[in-house]
Protein backbone atom coordinates (compact mmCIF):
# COMPACT_ATOMS: atom_id res chain seq x y z
CA UNK A 1 0.00 0.00 0.00
CA UNK A 2 1.31 3.45 -1.31
CA UNK A 3 1.27 6.08 1.31
CA UNK A 4 -0.07 9.37 1.51
CA UNK A 5 3.24 11.22 0.74
CA UNK A 6 3.23 9.12 -2.04
CA UNK A 7 3.16 10.57 -5.47
CA UNK A 8 -0.49 9.59 -7.37
CA UNK A 9 -1.73 11.37 -10.58
CA UNK A 10 -5.31 11.39 -11.02
CA UNK A 11 -7.74 11.76 -14.29
CA UNK A 12 -11.26 13.39 -14.75
CA UNK A 13 -13.24 13.97 -17.83
CA UNK A 14 -13.05 17.89 -18.34
CA UNK A 15 -17.11 17.99 -17.50
CA UNK A 16 -19.14 15.30 -15.90
CA UNK A 17 -22.72 15.88 -15.58
CA UNK A 18 -23.93 13.69 -13.14
CA UNK A 19 -28.10 13.15 -12.40
CA UNK A 20 -31.24 12.85 -13.47
CA UNK A 21 -31.89 14.97 -16.51
CA UNK A 22 -28.47 15.65 -17.70
CA UNK A 23 -29.03 13.40 -20.73
CA UNK A 24 -31.08 16.52 -21.61
CA UNK A 25 -27.81 18.46 -21.71
CA UNK A 26 -26.21 16.52 -24.91
CA UNK A 27 -27.27 18.70 -27.67
CA UNK A 28 -27.03 22.18 -26.40
CA UNK A 29 -23.26 20.60 -26.03
CA UNK A 30 -22.63 19.76 -28.75
CA UNK A 31 -24.22 22.98 -30.58
CA UNK A 32 -22.14 24.82 -28.47
CA UNK A 33 -18.48 23.01 -29.34
CA UNK A 34 -19.50 23.72 -32.92
CA UNK A 35 -19.76 20.06 -33.68
CA UNK A 36 -21.33 18.81 -37.57
CA UNK A 37 -20.89 15.21 -37.92
CA UNK A 38 -21.46 12.96 -34.25
CA UNK A 39 -21.23 9.62 -34.43
CA UNK A 40 -22.38 7.22 -31.67
CA UNK A 41 -21.29 4.18 -31.07
CA UNK A 42 -23.67 1.61 -29.28
CA UNK A 43 -25.01 -1.73 -28.33
CA UNK A 44 -28.34 -3.38 -30.11
CA UNK A 45 -30.26 -2.17 -26.89
CA UNK A 46 -29.50 1.74 -26.83
CA UNK A 47 -30.10 1.67 -31.01
CA UNK A 48 -33.05 1.75 -30.25
CA UNK A 49 -33.22 4.55 -27.86
CA UNK A 50 -31.33 7.02 -29.59
CA UNK A 51 -33.42 9.76 -29.72
CA UNK A 52 -33.03 9.65 -26.29
CA UNK A 53 -29.61 11.95 -27.47
CA UNK A 54 -31.70 14.48 -29.00
CA UNK A 55 -29.30 14.55 -31.54
CA UNK A 56 -30.84 15.28 -35.41
CA UNK A 57 -28.14 14.42 -37.54
CA UNK A 58 -25.83 12.03 -35.77
CA UNK A 59 -25.03 8.52 -37.00
CA UNK A 60 -24.83 5.09 -35.41
CA UNK A 61 -22.43 2.36 -35.45
CA UNK A 62 -24.85 -0.31 -33.51
CA UNK A 63 -23.42 -3.74 -33.70
CA UNK A 64 -21.27 -3.58 -30.70
CA UNK A 65 -20.94 -7.13 -29.46
CA UNK A 66 -20.23 -8.06 -25.58
CA UNK A 67 -16.49 -8.34 -25.07
CA UNK A 68 -15.55 -6.98 -28.44
CA UNK A 69 -12.96 -7.64 -30.26
CA UNK A 70 -10.23 -6.48 -32.75
CA UNK A 71 -12.85 -7.06 -36.09
CA UNK A 72 -15.77 -5.31 -34.05
CA UNK A 73 -13.70 -2.05 -33.29
CA UNK A 74 -12.38 -2.20 -36.57
CA UNK A 75 -16.20 -1.70 -38.45
CA UNK A 76 -16.58 1.03 -35.68
CA UNK A 77 -13.67 3.06 -36.94
CA UNK A 78 -14.79 2.63 -41.10
CA UNK A 79 -18.22 3.41 -40.09
CA UNK A 80 -16.89 7.00 -38.12
CA UNK A 81 -15.12 8.11 -41.01
CA UNK A 82 -15.70 11.91 -41.79
CA UNK A 83 -16.98 12.70 -37.73
CA UNK A 84 -16.16 15.34 -35.81
CA UNK A 85 -17.30 13.90 -32.28
CA UNK A 86 -17.81 10.06 -30.93
CA UNK A 87 -20.37 9.56 -28.37
CA UNK A 88 -19.84 6.27 -26.28
CA UNK A 89 -23.55 5.06 -25.75
CA UNK A 90 -24.13 2.14 -23.76
CA UNK A 91 -22.15 -0.05 -20.90
CA UNK A 92 -18.22 -0.83 -20.82
CA UNK A 93 -18.07 -2.57 -24.45
CA UNK A 94 -19.43 0.96 -26.40
CA UNK A 95 -17.41 3.08 -24.26
CA UNK A 96 -14.08 1.32 -24.72
CA UNK A 97 -15.17 1.24 -28.37
CA UNK A 98 -15.77 4.80 -28.46
CA UNK A 99 -12.77 5.83 -26.95
CA UNK A 100 -10.57 3.75 -29.30
CA UNK A 101 -12.40 4.89 -32.52
CA UNK A 102 -12.19 8.73 -31.35
CA UNK A 103 -7.86 7.79 -31.00
CA UNK A 104 -7.89 5.81 -34.69
CA UNK A 105 -10.30 7.34 -36.75
CA UNK A 106 -8.75 10.85 -37.90
CA UNK A 107 -4.94 8.88 -38.10
CA UNK A 108 -3.68 6.14 -41.02
CA UNK A 109 -2.96 3.35 -38.68
CA UNK A 110 -4.31 -0.14 -36.78
CA UNK A 111 -5.47 -1.40 -33.35
CA UNK A 112 -1.86 -2.50 -32.74
CA UNK A 113 -0.25 0.64 -33.49
CA UNK A 114 -1.46 2.10 -30.28
CA UNK A 115 -2.13 -0.77 -28.26
CA UNK A 116 -0.76 -0.94 -24.29
CA UNK A 117 -0.02 2.32 -22.29
CA UNK A 118 0.49 5.87 -23.74
CA UNK A 119 0.83 4.91 -27.19
CA UNK A 120 -1.97 6.32 -28.35
CA UNK A 121 -1.24 10.43 -29.63
CA UNK A 122 -3.10 13.20 -29.70
CA UNK A 123 -7.21 12.67 -30.79
CA UNK A 124 -8.49 15.51 -33.26
CA UNK A 125 -12.12 14.81 -32.57
CA UNK A 126 -14.37 14.92 -29.35
CA UNK A 127 -15.03 12.50 -27.28
CA UNK A 128 -18.75 11.90 -25.44
CA UNK A 129 -19.07 9.44 -22.79
CA UNK A 130 -23.10 8.02 -21.67
CA UNK A 131 -23.19 4.85 -19.56
CA UNK A 132 -26.37 3.11 -19.35
CA UNK A 133 -25.66 0.55 -16.54
CA UNK A 134 -23.85 1.15 -13.64
CA UNK A 135 -21.00 -1.05 -13.69
CA UNK A 136 -17.83 -0.56 -15.50
CA UNK A 137 -17.00 3.13 -14.80
CA UNK A 138 -15.57 3.34 -18.08
CA UNK A 139 -16.86 6.74 -19.04
CA UNK A 140 -14.50 8.63 -16.48
CA UNK A 141 -11.58 6.44 -17.01
CA UNK A 142 -8.49 6.43 -20.17
CA UNK A 143 -8.57 2.79 -20.27
CA UNK A 144 -10.17 0.16 -22.81
CA UNK A 145 -10.07 -3.44 -23.61
CA UNK A 146 -10.77 -5.47 -26.59
CA UNK A 147 -10.05 -9.31 -27.41
CA UNK A 148 -7.45 -10.32 -29.76
CA UNK A 149 -9.14 -13.16 -31.53
CA UNK A 150 -5.64 -14.62 -32.59
CA UNK A 151 -4.48 -14.99 -29.14
CA UNK A 152 -8.29 -14.81 -27.49
CA UNK A 153 -6.68 -12.71 -24.72
CA UNK A 154 -7.66 -8.97 -23.85
CA UNK A 155 -5.75 -6.21 -24.79
CA UNK A 156 -5.59 -3.29 -23.00
CA UNK A 157 -4.87 0.85 -24.62
CA UNK A 158 -4.50 3.34 -21.95
CA UNK A 159 -3.66 6.81 -23.03
CA UNK A 160 -5.09 10.30 -21.72
CA UNK A 161 -6.26 11.44 -24.80
CA UNK A 162 -8.83 8.56 -24.42
CA UNK A 163 -10.25 10.44 -21.94
CA UNK A 164 -13.64 12.04 -22.33
CA UNK A 165 -14.18 15.63 -22.76
CA UNK A 166 -18.17 15.31 -21.50
CA UNK A 167 -19.38 12.20 -19.25
CA UNK A 168 -23.13 12.19 -18.46
CA UNK A 169 -24.01 10.09 -15.49
CA UNK A 170 -28.03 10.10 -15.92
CA UNK A 171 -29.03 7.14 -13.74
CA UNK A 172 -32.42 7.20 -15.89
CA UNK A 173 -30.61 5.76 -18.69
CA UNK A 174 -30.15 2.60 -16.33
CA UNK A 175 -34.17 2.24 -15.19
CA UNK A 176 -35.02 -0.29 -17.79
CA UNK A 177 -31.77 -2.79 -17.52
CA UNK A 178 -32.98 -5.68 -16.16
CA UNK A 179 -32.31 -7.55 -12.53
CA UNK A 180 -30.03 -9.78 -13.10
CA UNK A 181 -27.63 -7.52 -15.87
CA UNK A 182 -28.24 -5.26 -12.72
CA UNK A 183 -27.13 -7.58 -10.58
CA UNK A 184 -23.75 -8.73 -12.68
CA UNK A 185 -22.95 -4.71 -13.43
CA UNK A 186 -23.12 -3.88 -9.81
CA UNK A 187 -20.89 -6.53 -8.35
CA UNK A 188 -18.47 -5.23 -11.28
CA UNK A 189 -18.25 -2.16 -10.14
CA UNK A 190 -18.06 -3.08 -6.67
CA UNK A 191 -15.09 -5.46 -7.93
CA UNK A 192 -13.13 -2.47 -8.98
CA UNK A 193 -13.68 -0.86 -5.74
CA UNK A 194 -11.99 -3.83 -4.04
CA UNK A 195 -9.46 -4.61 -6.18
CA UNK A 196 -8.04 -1.17 -5.54
CA UNK A 197 -8.84 -0.91 -1.82
CA UNK A 198 -6.68 -4.42 -1.04
CA UNK A 199 -4.24 -3.93 -4.28
CA UNK A 200 -0.16 -3.84 -3.35
CA UNK A 201 -0.77 0.37 -4.95
CA UNK A 202 -3.50 1.12 -2.90
CA UNK A 203 -3.61 4.83 -2.22
CA UNK A 204 -5.24 6.77 0.86
CA UNK A 205 -6.67 8.81 -1.65
CA UNK A 206 -8.41 6.17 -3.87
CA UNK A 207 -9.13 4.08 -0.65
CA UNK A 208 -11.67 6.73 -0.24
CA UNK A 209 -13.41 6.38 -3.31
CA UNK A 210 -13.15 2.57 -2.95
CA UNK A 211 -14.73 2.67 -0.02
CA UNK A 212 -17.79 4.87 -0.56
CA UNK A 213 -18.11 2.83 -3.70
CA UNK A 214 -18.49 -0.29 -1.69
CA UNK A 215 -20.89 0.73 0.79
CA UNK A 216 -22.93 2.78 -2.02
CA UNK A 217 -23.08 -1.00 -3.74
CA UNK A 218 -23.82 -2.51 -0.36
CA UNK A 219 -26.69 0.10 0.20
CA UNK A 220 -28.38 0.14 -3.11
CA UNK A 221 -27.62 -3.17 -5.21
CA UNK A 222 -30.41 -5.14 -3.99
CA UNK A 223 -32.58 -2.52 -3.75
CA UNK A 224 -31.99 -2.37 -7.47
CA UNK A 225 -32.63 -5.65 -8.15
CA UNK A 226 -35.63 -5.89 -6.47
CA UNK A 227 -37.34 -3.11 -7.87
CA UNK A 228 -35.62 -1.40 -11.08
CA UNK A 229 -37.64 2.28 -10.63
CA UNK A 230 -35.78 2.79 -7.31
CA UNK A 231 -34.80 6.30 -8.33
CA UNK A 232 -32.45 6.73 -5.28
CA UNK A 233 -30.88 2.72 -5.73
CA UNK A 234 -30.43 3.41 -9.59
CA UNK A 235 -28.21 7.01 -8.15
CA UNK A 236 -26.49 5.45 -5.92
CA UNK A 237 -25.14 2.55 -8.26
CA UNK A 238 -24.41 4.66 -10.90
CA UNK A 239 -22.12 6.40 -8.19
CA UNK A 240 -20.60 3.50 -7.65
CA UNK A 241 -19.31 2.70 -10.97
CA UNK A 242 -18.21 6.09 -10.96
CA UNK A 243 -15.88 5.50 -8.15
CA UNK A 244 -15.32 2.24 -9.04
CA UNK A 245 -14.01 3.81 -12.31
CA UNK A 246 -12.22 6.99 -10.62
CA UNK A 247 -9.83 3.94 -8.78
CA UNK A 248 -9.49 2.20 -12.40
CA UNK A 249 -7.01 4.96 -13.39
CA UNK A 250 -4.33 5.52 -10.69
CA UNK A 251 -4.99 2.02 -9.23
CA UNK A 252 -6.48 -0.88 -11.26
CA UNK A 253 -8.07 -4.19 -10.28
CA UNK A 254 -6.02 -6.93 -9.25
CA UNK A 255 -7.15 -10.70 -8.95
CA UNK A 256 -10.54 -11.00 -10.06
CA UNK A 257 -10.43 -9.38 -12.85
CA UNK A 258 -7.85 -11.37 -14.21
CA UNK A 259 -9.24 -14.89 -13.36
CA UNK A 260 -12.42 -13.51 -14.64
CA UNK A 261 -11.38 -12.77 -18.22
CA UNK A 262 -10.98 -16.06 -19.72
CA UNK A 263 -14.69 -16.98 -18.84
CA UNK A 264 -15.26 -13.64 -21.46
CA UNK A 265 -12.77 -14.52 -23.94
CA UNK A 266 -13.81 -17.77 -23.81
CA UNK A 267 -17.55 -18.11 -23.22
CA UNK A 268 -17.96 -14.84 -23.91
CA UNK A 269 -19.56 -14.11 -20.61
CA UNK A 270 -20.44 -11.03 -19.96
CA UNK A 271 -18.05 -8.99 -17.64
CA UNK A 272 -19.71 -8.17 -14.66
CA UNK A 273 -21.30 -12.00 -14.74
CA UNK A 274 -17.66 -13.59 -15.06
CA UNK A 275 -16.42 -10.97 -12.07
CA UNK A 276 -19.66 -11.85 -10.07
CA UNK A 277 -18.72 -15.62 -10.22
CA UNK A 278 -14.92 -14.98 -9.42
CA UNK A 279 -15.26 -12.15 -6.75
CA UNK A 280 -15.81 -14.00 -3.40
CA UNK A 281 -12.94 -16.72 -4.41
CA UNK A 282 -10.41 -14.02 -4.96
CA UNK A 283 -11.71 -11.56 -1.63
CA UNK A 284 -11.37 -14.64 0.32
CA UNK A 285 -7.87 -15.67 -0.68
CA UNK A 286 -6.45 -12.06 -0.16
CA UNK A 287 -7.93 -11.68 3.52
CA UNK A 288 -5.11 -12.99 5.13
CA UNK A 289 -3.10 -10.35 3.49
CA UNK A 290 -5.48 -7.73 3.92
CA UNK A 291 -7.69 -8.38 7.08
CA UNK A 292 -8.46 -5.03 8.20
CA UNK A 293 -9.65 -3.55 4.75
CA UNK A 294 -11.60 -7.32 4.44
CA UNK A 295 -13.22 -7.02 7.28
CA UNK A 296 -14.73 -3.32 5.88
CA UNK A 297 -15.76 -4.83 2.51
CA UNK A 298 -18.08 -7.20 4.55
CA UNK A 299 -19.60 -4.81 6.86
CA UNK A 300 -20.03 -2.83 3.99
CA UNK A 301 -21.58 -5.76 1.95
CA UNK A 302 -23.75 -6.39 4.81
CA UNK A 303 -22.57 -9.52 6.75
CA UNK A 304 -19.46 -9.96 8.95
CA UNK A 305 -16.20 -12.05 7.52
CA UNK A 306 -12.98 -12.52 9.66
CA UNK A 307 -11.65 -16.19 8.25
CA UNK A 308 -11.06 -17.39 4.99
CA UNK A 309 -14.28 -19.49 5.13
CA UNK A 310 -16.32 -16.67 6.48
CA UNK A 311 -15.35 -14.20 4.15
CA UNK A 312 -15.87 -16.67 1.35
CA UNK A 313 -19.52 -17.67 2.62
CA UNK A 314 -20.31 -14.47 2.63
CA UNK A 315 -19.25 -12.59 -0.48
CA UNK A 316 -21.16 -15.63 -2.10
CA UNK A 317 -24.49 -15.61 -0.36
CA UNK A 318 -24.36 -12.03 -0.95
CA UNK A 319 -24.10 -12.34 -4.70
CA UNK A 320 -26.35 -15.24 -4.48
CA UNK A 321 -28.71 -13.06 -2.86
CA UNK A 322 -29.01 -11.01 -6.00
CA UNK A 323 -30.21 -14.16 -7.95
CA UNK A 324 -27.16 -14.41 -9.45
CA UNK A 325 -26.10 -18.62 -9.82
CA UNK A 326 -22.77 -18.92 -8.60
CA UNK A 327 -21.76 -21.90 -10.44
CA UNK A 328 -19.14 -21.81 -13.47
CA UNK A 329 -20.93 -25.37 -14.52
CA UNK A 330 -24.43 -22.85 -15.14
CA UNK A 331 -23.10 -20.81 -17.61
CA UNK A 332 -21.48 -23.64 -19.84
CA UNK A 333 -18.03 -23.81 -18.74
CA UNK A 334 -16.47 -26.81 -19.35
CA UNK A 335 -14.90 -28.54 -16.53
CA UNK A 336 -12.38 -29.30 -19.16
CA UNK A 337 -10.82 -25.73 -19.71
CA UNK A 338 -10.04 -24.78 -15.85
CA UNK A 339 -5.99 -25.88 -16.02
CA UNK A 340 -5.46 -24.15 -18.98
CA UNK A 341 -7.74 -21.01 -18.20
CA UNK A 342 -5.82 -20.72 -14.77
CA UNK A 343 -2.31 -20.71 -16.87
CA UNK A 344 -4.43 -18.17 -19.10
CA UNK A 345 -4.85 -16.11 -16.49
CA UNK A 346 -1.84 -16.29 -14.33
CA UNK A 347 0.02 -14.65 -17.03
CA UNK A 348 -2.19 -11.68 -17.04
CA UNK A 349 0.67 -10.47 -14.83
CA UNK A 350 -0.16 -6.12 -15.55
CA UNK A 351 -3.00 -7.22 -12.60
CA UNK A 352 -1.57 -9.98 -10.68
CA UNK A 353 1.81 -8.56 -10.11
CA UNK A 354 -0.37 -5.84 -7.75
CA UNK A 355 -2.26 -8.73 -5.90
CA UNK A 356 -1.59 -8.60 -2.54
CA UNK A 357 -1.22 -12.49 -2.77
CA UNK A 358 1.02 -13.88 -5.29
CA UNK A 359 -1.14 -16.69 -6.51
CA UNK A 360 0.18 -19.45 -8.67
CA UNK A 361 -1.53 -21.61 -11.60
CA UNK A 362 -2.47 -24.05 -9.20
CA UNK A 363 -4.29 -21.40 -6.49
CA UNK A 364 -5.86 -20.01 -9.55
CA UNK A 365 -7.76 -23.60 -10.90
CA UNK A 366 -8.40 -24.47 -7.19
CA UNK A 367 -10.65 -21.40 -7.28
CA UNK A 368 -12.12 -22.22 -10.63
CA UNK A 369 -12.85 -25.46 -9.31
CA UNK A 370 -14.40 -24.64 -6.02
CA UNK A 371 -16.54 -22.10 -8.08
CA UNK A 372 -17.29 -24.78 -10.70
Amino acid sequence: MLTLTSPLEMQFPSVIRFGEGTIGTLADWIAQKGYKAPFVVADAVNVARMELLGLKNATCFGDVVPEPDIPNLNKAVEAATGCDVVIGFGGGSAMDLAKLVAVLVWQDCEFKDISGPGRALGRKVGLVQIPTTAGTGSEVGTRALVTNPESNSKVATESVHMLADLAIIDPAMTMTVPAMVTAATGVDAMAHCVEAFTSKRSHPIIDNYALQGIELVGKYLKRAVDDGSDKEARAGLALAAFYGGVCLGPVNTTSGHAISYPLGTRYKLAHGIANALIFPHTLAANAPAAPEKTAQICAALGFSGVTTPEVLAGAKAFCESLGLDMRLRAYGVSEDDLASMAAEAHDIRRLLDWNPVDLSVADIESMYRQAY
